[in-house]
């Protein structure tokens, strides 16, 4: 099975393709966004994009990754990539993004994981979604929170970032917790 594209009020949800390397490049690599996430490196090294995005369809054939490319509907831009990473087994997922700077506090983040949230209940028949953020980032939090996530635990001084011990907030949602209209007004 093909992984599907998404849509969102603004925003198309769709598999990343080889074009868009250079764009999460200078997106992700962007200081400000590879200090609030655990795994993305700064500087972003030149080909690790590329290397990122071909592992992606074997990913999703694998039943182990679903990742999309946030981008603004109407041809609009490349913004930032939002993930499921499926532990079939457990029927859960763990919930990951990263918004380049230019959109910030613009609402997407959210509306894109309301819509993830909603196709990993609904399409993957998962049973809960956790994530996690770096206790400095209260604005991941802020998404968490927004599309019905209850905290569910402190992790202190779990990840080591650039050079430093942060603490890490676990939040979780289970499919009988999710609420369809989590973004009318």
């Amino acid at each position: 099975m093909t992984q599907p594209t998404l849509e969102t009020k603004r925003l198309i949800l769709r598999p990343f393709t080889l074009g868009d390397a250079k764009d999460v490049q200078h997106l992700a690599g962007d200081p400000a966004v590879a200090s609030t996430t655990a795994a993305i490196p700064h500087p972003y090294p030149d080909g690790a994009a590329e290397v990122w995005i071909r592992g992606q369809a074997e990913a999703w054939r694998q039943k182990k990754n679903a990742i999309f490319a946030m981008v603004v509907k109407g041809n609009g831009p490349l913004i930032g990539a939002i993930d499921l990473i499926i532990n079939e087994r457990q029927s859960k997922a763990e919930l990951g993004y990263w918004v380049g700077v230019p959109y910030w506090n613009k609402g997407y983040c959210t509306e894109a994981a309301a819509t993830i949230i909603r196709f990993g209940f609904d399409s993957l028949n998962l049973h809960k979604i956790s994530a996690r953020y770096i206790a400095s980032n209260p604005a991941s939090g802020e998404v968490m929170k927004k599309i019905g996530m209850k905290q569910e635990g402190y992790l202190r001084e779990e990840l080591v970032r650039n050079g430093r011990r942060e603490d890490m907030v676990v939040y979780g949602i289970l499919k009988a917790e999710f609420q369809e209209d989590v973004l009318k007004p």
